[in-house]
């Protein structure tokens, strides 16, 4: 690992594995690649080598952030070192086994000490599971294939399980679709979605739809809420094959604005 710019919480380091399928090769390109890592997480544009600057784009109303390349060690290690007092590295490890697979590690450092950092590190645990399955099932269902982010995310009263009952009703669909299931939104002005529910994924902070989609384009999807406070992110992210994915930003994010608007502070006083 890199030298960290924060003091670092002996024991806070977020370190997690997900198998996937696909050669050393093929794997080092879904998660070290800009499009690759478009396909599964947030856009991106990284520079390929050590030194080389990235760009992650969080979406409308969480702007960009920037980071470095620190180790460029294809196909097998890389660490993107974010600048700054509160800047975090993230190391993946890609391991091949038997089998035609592949063994992805990311172990998340330099949390700091304290209350400040207790929701960085909550909401980036509860997070990176949730990525960390979407990558598995696009390197299943799509593998070396580019895809079109679409990322809305708005803010809702918590905790996650009341907002995702909430996101289900705004977009006409069943909280509780299991594996297997068709998943359709309906009603309305709701952007039309169909697809299959692949996952569900549910702890007490989070709940998480992953679906294989047909409609409006072939892709995944994961709805998801995310928060076990007073407030949660809802997200409808999609990731679309083909030219029908092209104008979807248009859709989805005033779909959310509107449905889930930003809560007015209270007058001081």
């Amino acid at each position: 690992m890199t030298d960290q710019q924060s003091p670092e919480e002996p024991g806070r380091v977020i370190d997690l594995s997900v198998e996937v399928p696909g050669t050393p090769e093929e794997v080092w390109d879904t998660i070290a690649t800009g499009p690759g890592i478009t396909s599964w997480f947030v856009p991106h544009r990284v520079e390929e080598r050590q030194g080389g600057a990235v760009r992650m784009d969080f979406g409308p109303g969480f702007g960009e952030e920037g980071a470095e390349v620190a180790v460029w060690e294809p196909p097998h290690r890389l660490v993107m070192q974010s600048p700054g007092e509160r800047g975090l590295a993230y190391e993946w490890l890609v391991e091949a086994r038997d089998g035609g697979t592949c063994v992805v590690r990311l172990v998340n450092t330099g949390f700091g000490p304290g209350e400040d950092w207790d929701a960085d590190f909550d909401g980036m645990s509860a997070g990176w599971r949730i990525f960390l399955d979407h990558l598995r099932l696009q390197r299943i269902h799509f593998p070396g294939r580019r895809a079109r982010a679409v990322i809305p995310t708005a803010m809702t009263a918590g905790p996650a399980d009341a907002a995702f009952q909430r996101l289900s009703a705004e977009l006409g669909a069943p909280a509780g679709a299991q594996v297997g299931d068709r998943f359709t939104t309906s009603g309305d002005g709701v952007p039309p979605l169909g697809g299959t529910v692949l996952q569900v994924d549910r702890t007490p902070a989070t709940v998480a739809t992953f679906l294989l989609l047909d409609t409006p384009a072939p892709g995944t999807a994961f709805l998801s809420a995310e928060g076990a406070g007073e407030h949660a992110a809802v997200s409808t992210y999609l990731y679309l094959y083909g030219d029908a994915a092209d104008a979807l930003d248009d859709v989805w994010t005033p779909f959310l604005q509107e449905r889930f608007p930003a809560p007015v502070a209270a007058p001081e006083g």
